[in-house]
């Protein structure tokens, strides 16, 4: 089966288009469109979810689901 990230052709948090690049969300496992991901980065909540993204990987989990997308 192929990885969903690859596979997903809209936006999981706005629905959009994927046409022009994608990434997966700090925060969660959502597969996102650049014109979320730049909102996301602008969050104060993106550092924390940065910096507990990397720990993680240090540890050696490269499959770490995020902290969760902030409520607002």
């Amino acid at each position: 089966m192929a990885d969903r990230f690859f596979s997903v052709t809209k936006c999981d948090r706005c629905g959009g288009s994927l046409e022009g690049g994608r990434i997966m969300s700090m925060f969660n496992e959502d597969c996102i469109c650049m014109d979320c991901h730049k909102k996301e980065r602008e969050l104060p909540e993106f550092k924390q979810a940065a910096d507990a993204e990397l720990a993680e990987i240090k540890r050696g989990n490269y499959n770490f689901p995020g902290i969760g997308y902030p409520e607002k």
